[in-house]
């Protein structure tokens, strides 16, 4: 077994959980199979453990770093990237008539999470070069597609999204970053970016920044962005590349992840930085939602990822620490005893198991997510594609946010089983915390992201979508209900679904007001109510399959794995499912407490 990923807990969320025969079935993935697929996945497993895993601490005690204009980082990520990128980690999502495999998403996910788990300071950088190809793909002209598509998915050059601007943040309608039509048809792009993952190094020949701008005289807001294919080198019409007027200012050095660049750029420092509009001026921003879903999906991930990381590497320490004697029936200890492994005491499995109900519970909303993803490509039917869109728009920032937080808090319950060791550098628990941190900022932080689910998801289709989602956990509670076991649970969720709804509907009232202010005052416990509920269906369908599983006799696994996947469910509906009405009590409160007025702090 794995010392950062548990391989059969993945392969039973994407076969049986997630339904990979059925995807497969499918004309859109017709040459796959899961058999060829779990072959790939073993392949992605052993490439990680041999070429990623052996580095993960040593990234971190030698980080990135800025020196003499250029981003020095470590030399097995150039490995990595070439590596990965011949193994096809580039081209899984790709249709084959653009040169990929076509392989689901849900593998494709899979894939990388078991990369993320084993060092999360590398797989960025092939994830953002995967997106802004995609990106320049599906918005580029010929030419752009021509001159940049097939050298990023080949791992010869990476790629990079570049929205954040000293003065503006998350704010992008305040992006001041400019673009000046030349007369050759491209741009001059003049601005600077913060915050820029992968932004400059030494693996590759180039690097294809994609840049939001503004043209000059365009509107205010963000109705007046454009996007913008930025290259760190650019070809001068004689097939020569010379450098374009990109330059490094600086690299963040960070709490985690600092193995994984964070660059500050600069464009145009000396008016000679050339520019390419991707798609039509003023919708920049539209298109690059397309790369920064597929981002937001990536981040809850890779936080999904290390918080499976950390669960096994504080079982295995666990199993290992000998501490402490059992309490006896006269309640007392006998010295003379000799010392338990700590995995025997109680309040040390209720830490390993909420670590085990959060990790997992997160990535198999992930895999949902990408799995809404397949079934949206896999149809031709209309409805049916809108259907799958707009359950996949309604899950994104929930997907980017529940394992980002639960995942902080899973890993922070691992360093506690450590004890004092979990905070000293002897062992991972503290570079897994470290690292996990910023996941619940990349990408829009988590008050954006409740914001977003609660002001812009929910009300989607005059809230139609939501009840969509509904429809699709009460097939699972319907399936449950006839179970013995399961039927409890079931029930528990269902009331749960009725109690989230008025909610929602206590919520609405104030927007249908125009007090909007009131309406997403508290989006962040909506979001905390909202995850709760929905992985709680997640952890009903694994029961419900491994209970099938046993049943049947068909698994690939022991009775006592999917014995566990059951247990761990009762766990979550225990110790979690029991959190929501202390949310909604607060989210129906009639105080308003943090809204603007006199100030007291």
């Amino acid at each position: 077994m794995s010392t950062f990923i548990d391989y059969s807990t993945i392969k039973f969320m994407v076969n049986q959980v997630h339904d990979l025969e059925g995807l497969t079935s499918s004309t859109y993935y017709q040459n796959h199979d899961p058999e060829s697929l779990m072959l790939f996945l073993d392949a992605v497993a052993a490439f990680a453990e041999k070429e990623l895993y052996p580095y993960f601490r040593a990234m971190d005690a030698v980080p990135a770093r800025f020196s003499d204009g250029n981003i020095q980082t470590h030399e097995q990520i150039g490995k990595v990237i070439r590596e990965g990128a011949a193994m096809g980690l580039l081209l899984t999502p790709i249709e084959e008539k653009d040169g990929g495999l076509q392989a689901p998403y849900t593998l494709h996910t899979a894939a990388h999470a078991i990369l993320e788990a084993a060092n999360n300071h590398v797989p960025g950088y092939l994830g953002l070069t995967l997106g802004a190809a995609e990106l320049i793909q599906h918005f580029g002209n010929d030419s752009l597609r021509e001159a940049f598509v097939n050298r990023m998915l080949s791992g010869e050059w990476c790629g990079t999204m570049c929205l954040t601007e000293p003065q503006a943040g998350s704010s992008l309608s305040d992006v001041l970053t400019t673009a000046y039509p030349a007369e050759d048809g491209s741009y001059r792009i003049k601005g600077q970016k913060i915050f820029i993952s992968g932004g400059d190094h030494e693996h590759t020949s180039n690097i294809i920044h994609l840049v939001l701008a503004r043209i000059d005289g365009a509107p205010a807001g963000t109705k007046g962005i454009s996007l913008f294919v930025v290259p760190k080198y650019r070809n001068d019409g004689t097939d020569q590349w010379i450098r374009n007027d990109v330059s490094t200012a600086g690299d963040f050095q960070k709490l985690g992840q600092r193995g994984y660049c964070t660059t500050h750029l600069i464009f145009g420092e000396k008016e000679d930085c050339h520019g390419w509009l991707v798609g039509d001026p003023n919708r920049g921003l539209s298109h690059m939602f397309q790369m920064m879903n597929g981002a937001r999906i990536a981040v809850g991930r890779g936080a999904a990822s290390i918080a499976l990381a950390a669960y096994q590497a504080s079982l295995a320490y666990a199993r290992e620490r000998l501490q402490g004697r059992p309490i006896d029936t006269s309640g007392k200890k006998d010295v003379e005893m000799e010392q338990v492994p700590i995995i025997e005491h109680p309040d040390v499995r209720r830490m390993l198991y909420l670590q085990k109900a959060l990790a997992e519970g997160s990535m198999c909303l992930v895999l949902q997510t990408a799995y809404y993803l397949d079934r949206m490509k896999m149809t031709d039917d209309p409805k049916e594609r809108l259907k799958f869109h707009l359950l996949l728009e309604l899950l994104t920032p929930l997907c980017k946010t529940f394992p980002s937080e639960k995942g902080i808090e899973a890993v922070n319950n691992g360093l506690q089983v450590l004890g004092g060791y979990g905070y000293c550098e002897d062992y991972i628990l503290q570079q897994y915390y470290r690292d996990i941190r910023i996941f619940a900022i990349y990408e829009g932080t988590t008050g954006i992201q409740s914001i977003d689910l609660l002001g812009r998801k929910v009300p989607l289709q005059q809230g139609a979508v939501l009840q969509e989602l509904m429809k699709e956990i009460n097939h699972t509670i319907d399936a449950c209900k006839t179970q013995e076991l399961l039927a409890t649970y079931a029930h528990e969720l269902e009331i749960q679904l009725s109690k989230l709804l008025q909610t929602t509907e206590y919520l609405q009232h104030f927007a249908k007001e125009n007090d909007y202010e009131r309406y997403l005052a508290d989006a962040t416990i909506y979001m905390d109510l909202f995850g709760i509920i929905v992985v709680g269906w997640q952890w009903l369908k694994m029961a419900l399959m491994a209970q099938n599983m046993m049943r049947q006799k068909s698994g690939n696994y022991s009775d006592a794995f999917y014995q566990s996947k059951i247990h761990t469910m009762q766990f979550y509906f225990k110790y979690e499912i029991a959190r929501t009405d202390s949310l909604i009590n607060i989210l129906e409160s009639g105080q308003e407490l943090t809204l603007p007025g006199p100030d007291y702090f």
